[in-house]
């Protein structure tokens, strides 16, 4: 009997500091995806860069974020034309459309996206060139600020510039944060006080890119949305997060299971509910994004709603913002993710049409 399941891949693992994170959020995917609709080829790609295709459980300790790990019994593979090549039974395979959810560098930044494109494989979430965009919240902020939309205060620093305390706490203010232009998860993120702690920030986000950025620091509720859609996108009803620590760290995040506290969805008026979904849905496509993003921002006393940055590929763990806010606005977790497989194959489609003209000249 023939097989009419779409073949999806779900892509996952990486070499960024999310890796672990990334585990998860494909675990939730896959066991979310309904198993008559989808054939689930799962593919880790190991910290080393290899990628795999598994016989058994993909992922181990899959809900501890400390020890969870991909499963070492595997085939490596590479992609090829509309799917993969199993370099150890030497078999062929095809993909329909590939899930990535591998979050941070080589997996958010455009890089596995443009394998994908040049693998001839549809894929879930924005474009090479959106990923990018967003990736980088230099050139993020910069774009935003020419569509005129807010953002925080903010300096560039390159590894050959000097980073002076007094000039850049002038200009900016205390506290300060720093953050390397590319990276999530506020991996290497720091707030700071005093120029002592303002040195470790500095050698700390070098560790993570070669360009970093201090910002102002905004005072006013952490607000995030979630947006859905390729030419006409959508926005979730906007959630709020209150951390327990000094930030939204990534211990907050992921470690501590009390490091945050959640407003699902978050207490606006309906004003300011309009207000968010609205700059969410601009910022959205400010920056080329298609098929899905989180965006997270400030909401101030003065009733300014700030981008902080947008997150091309937000996590999918049990505690996620983006699906739960979907959830709360009326989409289930398994619909969400029919959605936006739908909306990778529409993308994909409309890319070969384009693909026909400049073949026809």
């Amino acid at each position: 009997m023939k097989n009419n399941k779409i073949k999806i891949a779900i892509v996952f693992g990486g070499r960024s500091a999310e890796h672990q994170i990334s585990l998860i959020s494909a675990f939730n995917i896959m066991k979310a995806l309904d198993k008559d609709k989808y054939e689930i080829i799962p593919i880790g790609i190991a910290r080393d860069g290899v990628c795999h295709s598994f016989d058994s459980d993909p992922i181990l300790n899959e809900t501890d974020p400390k020890t969870v790990m991909l499963n070492e019994e595997s085939h490596e593979i590479a992609f090829i034309k509309n799917g993969y090549f199993d370099l150890q039974d030497g078999e062929k395979h095809r993909i329909d459309i590939a899930f990535p959810i591998i979050h941070g560098t080589n997996g958010e930044d455009g890089t596995l996206q443009g394998l994908l494109k040049m693998s001839d494989i549809a894929y879930v979430g924005p474009d090479t060139l959106g990923s990018a965009i967003c990736m980088d919240k230099d050139i993020a902020k910069k774009l935003l600020l020419n569509a005129k939309i807010s953002v925080s205060d903010f300096v560039t620093i390159r590894k050959e510039d000097v980073a002076d305390f007094d000039s850049l706490s002038e200009r900016l203010g205390l506290p300060l944060f720093i953050k390397p232009a590319n990276a999530g998860s506020s991996v290497g993120v720091s707030k700071i006080k005093n120029e002592d702690e303002f040195q470790m920030a500095i050698a700390e986000a070098f560790r993570y890119d070669k360009k970093l950025l201090v910002e102002k620091a905004i005072v006013g509720r952490e607000i995030e949305c979630s947006i859905l859609g390729n030419e006409e996108p959508k926005a979730s009803l906007p959630g709020e997060v209150m951390p327990n620590h000094e930030f939204y760290s990534y211990e907050s995040k992921y470690i501590d299971k009390n490091g945050a506290d959640f407003g699902i969805p978050a207490k606006l008026s309906e004003d300011e509910i309009i207000l968010i979904k609205n700059v969410s849905i601009g910022t959205f496509k400010a920056l080329g994004c298609e098929g899905m993003a989180r965006v997270d921002g400030f909401l101030t006393n003065d009733g300014s709603f700030i981008i902080n940055e947008v997150n091309t590929l937000p996590g999918f763990t049990s505690i996620s913002m983006y699906p739960k806010l979907w959830q709360v606005s009326g989409l289930s977790y398994s619909d969400l993710l029919d959605t936006l497989i739908t909306l990778g194959f529409e993308r994909y489609e409309r890319e070969k049409e384009i693909e026909k003209n400049y073949q026809n000249i």
